[in-house]
């Protein structure tokens, strides 16, 4: 049994408390405002993670940390308070112990279709995603047994954008394809256990491991079938160069030669679901 501190207890990180605790794990969650009863199986701790005082009372000797922290917005402001100052008081509180943080696939600044992995060149384009890379880049230095897990597009019960979307009449980019990443947040779950199970049994991790699903699919192909099965109006083309931006394809090749097994390999899988129940 390891006792592990989950910071950033949301949708994913609260799943995720659950699928430990089960497993026999003792876990606390750190929540801004965590639930208010008393019905849980997990410890919740309140806190702020860029107030340094808030994390004063906060136990030290946790065995495993998880960073899953949304910023709540997309403001320059939220991702300095989460991405920096948040980061700062956290290593403070733990120097020397090992995390697995939770990155995003938007620290790739590839845009022309390019297949992209843990090796390719991670050079944002935008200033937010280079606060989460410079935040990868610190954990690594601080320690280099931190893992790194960079999501794609998350979707899921609650996170069904595309489907609203889909029933739209969207226009759509089809040649060149723009080409799109997810992983469903079911996946996002078990990629962090899986990954806490290999280091606990002692297995040599990578830094890094980029956790996208095995179909990078073109929108347009994805929104042509969605509309389909929803049973509404078709995507139409939208007019572009032949120069116009073709985002890049994530591979997940790492994580499965690791013995990770995708609950939903594909788009079609996870929203077949959704859409069916």
């Amino acid at each position: 049994m390891a006792k592990i501190l989950i910071v950033g207890c949301g949708a994913i990180g609260t799943k995720l408390a659950h699928v430990l605790f089960a497993k026999g794990h003792q876990v606390t969650g750190l929540k801004r405002n965590p639930p208010t009863n008393g019905n849980h199986k997990i410890n919740y701790f309140k806190a702020d993670i860029s107030s340094a005082k808030d994390l004063d009372e906060l136990d030290t000797d946790f065995d495993q940390l998880f960073f899953i922290v949304s910023t709540g917005g997309r403001t320059d402001t939220g991702y300095h308070a989460i991405y920096e100052t948040g980061l700062n008081n956290l290593l403070a509180k733990f120097p020397d112990k090992p995390w697995i943080f939770v990155s995003s696939t938007s620290v790739y600044g590839q845009s022309q279709g390019e297949w992209v992995d843990e090796n390719s060149t991670a050079e944002p384009d935008n200033a937010n995603s280079r606060l989460i890379r410079q935040a990868e880049q610190k954990l690594t230095t601080t320690n280099p047994d931190n893992i790194i897990v960079r999501f794609s597009g998350i979707y899921g019960p609650g996170r069904e954008y595309l489907l609203r979307q889909a029933q739209q009449a969207p226009s759509i980019q089809q040649n060149p394809p723009y080409f799109t990443n997810r992983i469903h947040q079911q996946d996002c779950v078990g990629v962090l256990a899986f990954l806490l199970e290999q280091r606990l049994a002692g297995v040599a991790l990578e830094q890094y491991y980029l956790a996208s699903d095995d179909d990078p699919a073109p929108l347009w192909d994805v929104m042509s079938w969605l509309t389909s099965e929803l049973k509404c109006q078709a995507p139409t083309v939208k007019t572009v160069n032949q120069d116009a931006g073709m985002n890049k394809r994530c591979s997940n090749r790492r994580l499965k030669v690791l013995g990770y097994q995708f609950n939903y390999p594909g788009y079609k899988d996870g929203y077949y679901e959704l859409i069916n129940g």
